[in-house]
């Protein structure tokens, strides 16, 4: 049943894309065309809109992006530093050592 479901599913999906292309073939008169083209219109903005918005959240990413690999980068150093220190210290250490002994 579920195939069956599936299947029917499939036939209203072809079903529907062969009658929108049915409809833009079958425009006959000036009011239809208004209509289409005020459709299609709509769909335009619609589509700009969402450009626009993907648009600034990807340019909002870059910037958070940029913004993370700057604090790696700051705390990279940092953790060189503190790596650096220590080594010294241990060296130091190790010299005092071997004077002790």
């Amino acid at each position: 049943s579920a195939q069956i479901a599936d299947l029917q599913q499939k036939l209203l999906d072809a079903d529907n894309g062969d009658r929108a292309k049915q409809r833009w073939d079958s425009i006959a008169t000036i009011l239809e065309a208004k209509c289409a083209l005020k459709y299609l219109l709509g769909e335009l903005v619609f589509s700009k809109v969402q450009e626009s918005k993907l648009q600034s959240s990807l340019e909002q990413s870059q910037a958070s992006c940029s913004d993370v690999q700057k604090m790696l980068m700051e705390e990279r150093n940092h953790t060189t530093e503190l790596e650096a220190e220590f080594q010294n210290q241990i060296l130091v250490q190790e010299q005092q050592h071997q004077e002790k002994v």
